[in-house]
């Protein structure tokens, strides 16, 4: 718990330099590109178009979602406001997984605690993550699924998302900078993770069929992620009351991971230069 109250310390006397670096971070990532920014929009909406055609069309043949509740939703804006959740945490774990080790040179030679780094570039990729949300609430005013009271439990799973990902960088980042396989392993995971989080099919498809794997589905703390972010764009419950248990779990889950990854951290940050 130690481990944890230094890097919350660290995280919080940095949390300046951490926003002027996640600025930094965006204005070079895009320095060479003449649409600039704009290709952060553009990138979505192609593959939402790839998704929407291969899955909304050719699988489910255009048939509309059917929520626990019976009610029906087209499978684009379901699957628009789910998506939006993996558009900001599969570049954000991909990007922090191997922030410390592609940095380890420049930063060696400044004075400013490695628990910022993966926090960082979280960050950065948070601003892509806002713009995307705003285009996703102007494109719900056209539809059925307009402005409501649900939208207030949306910066509740804003921040529960920033939570996960540093709790995760944490972890994964050390464990890169150590064995950089563990890189590679990042990314496996996050493709399988595409097909494993309910963002391209609907648990209560499974059950239609009479098979219930809803319990395993929901270990993924993705679940609880994308469904509270559905629940709020789309105004069906308030998802982190009505499910307090799976809310208990989440926040137990992400308290270990954080704990577990402030221990790894600090117990390596002193030895990353030996691993260059």
């Amino acid at each position: 718990m130690k481990s944890l109250i230094t890097i919350v310390r660290e995280q919080i006397s940095s949390f300046y330099l951490i926003l002027r670096l996640s600025a930094f971070e965006i204005k070079s990532a895009n320095n060479n590109n003449y649409l600039g920014r704009v290709w952060e929009i553009l990138n979505p909406v192609i593959q939402l178009s790839i998704y929407w055609l291969v899955f909304g069309i050719g699988v489910r043949g255009g048939q509309d979602i059917t929520m626990e509740n019976g009610v029906q939703i087209p499978f684009f804006i379901w699957m628009v406001t789910g998506m939006i959740v993996w558009f900001f945490v599969n570049p954000a774990i991909s990007k922090s997984s191997k922030s410390i080790y592609s940095r380890l040179q420049l930063i060696s030679k400044m004075s400013f605690p490695m628990s910022a780094i993966p926090s960082f570039v979280i960050m950065a990729n948070f601003y892509t993550h806002l713009m995307l949300v705003a285009v996703v609430l102007i494109f719900l005013q056209f539809t059925d699924f307009k402005l409501s009271v649900y939208y207030f439990q949306l910066p509740y799973f804003m921040l529960a998302t920033l939570v996960f990902l540093i709790a995760l960088a944490l972890i994964t980042s050390t464990l890169s900078t150590i064995i950089r396989d563990i890189q590679q392993i990042v990314q496996a995971v996050l493709r399988m993770m595409l097909y494993l989080t309910p963002l391209l099919w609907h648990t209560h498809d499974f059950v239609l069929k009479g098979i219930d794997l809803t319990f395993l589905f929901k270990l993924n703390p993705l679940y609880y992620l994308v469904e509270g972010y559905r629940a709020s764009l789309l105004g069906t419950t308030w998802y982190a009351v009505e499910y307090t248990g799976y809310t208990l779990y989440f926040w137990v889950l992400i308290l270990v991971m954080l704990i577990v990854g402030s221990a790894l951290h600090l117990k390596f940050r002193n030895r990353f230069v030996d691993f260059l």
